[in-house]
């Protein structure tokens, strides 16, 4: 088997790290860490290695995250330290009790290959980030209202206050560290890596590596004194909250936020009321001294100060709107938060935009005989690919005939509606010859008994018929969940070596300021194996899936130039 870094380097699969630039290799799907642990898909990656989604098979496959340690240190004397914060990291997981902190379950130290990896093992928190969810928005032309940033502060900030309690300062709060729970509409706070543990009587700390301070934080959202000389108090995580809180009501980065050059805010850019605006200025003040001193005084001054408007408990996924589990790219209403947080949904859950498909007789016919004759051709075409490695798998054979969607008005008493499949895919205006060929190759690839046979109108083919429909159906729930933008959606279909030969000279000119290619393909991967765990991308199928992935491509190359 191989396996692919982020560079889409090809290694083998018994490989711990890339053969050509040295990178950790993710685990394979599947894989089992310490007799216990199934990986079913990556979560994310940082410096220090990659978390995973997982079953415990001694609690009855339920999930759980892996946390890896991995650091990319090459001294001995990093390697130890990195293992402090880890082990650190652990320590102060393991007495930390609260709803909105997954929980800690244990720290593990495995051998795999000839090297020891160490790992923690957390709940699961299933739901969306805020930076996702703020993505979702901005596809919409929207972003947070003041309402739901109040929500928000007034159902973590007591989160913040418990931590505290502990002299326990977490270091780097941002929107991609805050998710938002879908169980219960509130907010959990994430990726404790950086924690520190204040001693009762020092106001800061240093960490070194290689002799010099490696200061933690993120640049923007981390203040001065932290990001600078190191020095952490509990009110830079209040001022780290604030930040979020700016970016969530403008959906600009904290850069653009920040006169460097004078060193101030510019509040004229930031629409909300006299009173949000005092509070938040309050956390973001320069000197910690000027700045609240603990998150109870914030959350004093929101109760007095402001009245906060209930929110509706529905969230608008898209123009499209449908009932159900919640996804990227929506209007999403934040609700009436009971006297939890409720704030949005990204979702990788909820269809929305995604509703349309009418296929004809002929037009399917078509769609097969064409994508049949020339699937050979365009294989032999994205092979030349260099940049984007996603090399491709040969298709069963699909059938000669019309799908189970030629007679859309027939299987009444299936379980899924052809009738709501195509206006499904007419709403996302997807190409009805591209979503043909996604169904039937993804039938036909979990059905190899089926090759060359087609589906008829006959009583005998209704299961299978009905089996078709799931599929589709299934499809389009995850082309919502992607949040492709409308000309991602209806250019499925013909993207190819162009798009990409594009990108990279978009990159060389420097039109992506300094975002590179590799991190394009980085963040497509990311994005494309939350979707789509059970496809391999060096496997891809240019004509099916891996026109998703170009989309998905697409689109972050599209957010990229928009913020220039």
């Amino acid at each position: 088997m191989q396996v692919y870094c982020s560079k889409q380097h090809t290694n083998n699969g018994g490989n711990r790290f890339c053969i050509h630039c040295g990178e950790p290799l993710a685990l394979a799907v599947g894989q089992v860490v310490d007799n216990r642990y199934q990986i079913i898909r990556q979560l994310g990656q940082g410096g220090f290695g990659r978390t995973y989604l997982a079953e415990d098979r001694k609690k009855s496959n339920q999930t759980c995250v892996l946390k890896e340690f991995a650091p990319q240190v090459q001294e001995q004397q990093d390697l130890q330290k990195a293992k402090e914060l880890f082990e650190r990291e652990a320590s102060v997981l393991k007495k930390l009790q609260h709803p909105q902190i997954p929980r800690f379950h244990s720290s593990l130290q495995v051998k795999i290959g000839s090297k020891d990896f160490f790992f923690l093992v957390q709940d699961y928190v299933d739901g969306d980030n805020f930076d996702q969810l703020l993505e979702q928005r901005q596809t919409q032309g929207k972003t947070f209202s003041e309402a739901e940033v109040i929500t928000l502060l007034e159902h973590i900030l007591p989160v913040l206050s418990y931590i505290h309690s502990l002299d326990v300062v977490h270091r780097d709060i941002s929107p991609d560290n805050l998710i938002w729970r879908r169980s219960d509409n509130l907010p959990v706070l994430i990726d404790f890596g950086g924690v520190k543990q204040l001693p009762a009587s020092q106001g800061f700390w240093f960490t070194k590596l290689a002799g010099n301070h490696t200061l933690l934080g993120k640049k923007g959202y981390a203040p001065e004194e932290q990001l600078r000389l190191g020095q952490v108090f509990i009110n830079s995580d209040l001022y780290s909250l604030a930040v979020t809180s700016l970016v969530l009501l403008t959906g600009k980065e904290p850069q653009k936020l920040y006169d460097s050059y004078q060193g101030v805010w510019r509040w004229g850019e930031i629409k909300v009321s006299p009173k949000l605006e005092a509070i938040l200025k309050k956390m973001v003040a320069y000197k910690p001294s000027d700045r609240y001193q603990q998150a109870e005084q914030i959350l004093k001054d929101l109760s007095s100060s402001i009245a906060t408007k209930p929110l509706s408990p529905h969230i608008t996924k898209l123009k499209t709107m449908v009932v159900a589990p919640g996804e990227k790219r929506s209007n999403i209403l934040v609700s009436k938060f009971h006297n939890k947080t409720q704030a949005i949904r990204k979702a990788i859950s909820l269809p929305l935009w995604i509703r349309p498909f009418a296929v004809s007789l002929g037009v399917t016919s078509v769609v097969v005989l064409t994508g049949a004759g020339t699937l050979a051709l365009v294989n032999a075409v994205i092979r030349s690919v260099t940049s984007i490695t996603i090399p491709s798998f040969t298709l069963p054979q699909i059938p000669q005939l019309p799908n189970p969607l030629a007679k859309p008005m027939g299987d009444k008493g299936t379980s899924r509606n052809p009738k709501q499949i195509i206006s499904r895919r007419q709403q996302l205006e997807i190409s009805e010859v591209f979503f043909t060929r996604l169904v039937d190759n993804s039938f036909y690839t979990k059905k190899p008994e089926l090759k060359g046979r087609n589906l008829t109108s006959k009583p005998e083919d209704a299961a299978l018929r009905d089996e078709w429909y799931s599929t589709a159906d299934d499809l389009l729930n995850k082309i919502e969940q992607a949040n492709l933008s409308k000309a991602a959606r209806q250019k499925l279909g013909n993207y190819g070596p162009k798009d990409n030969a594009t990108w990279r000279q978009q990159a060389r000119s420097g039109q992506f300021g300094d975002y590179t290619i590799s991190q394009l393909n980085k963040d497509t991967n990311e994005k494309f194996d939350q979707l789509f765990p059970g496809q391999r991308r060096g496997k891809l199928n240019q004509q099916t899936f891996g026109q998703i992935w170009y989309a998905i491509a697409a689109d972050k190359v599209s957010k990229v130039q928009s913020r220039r």
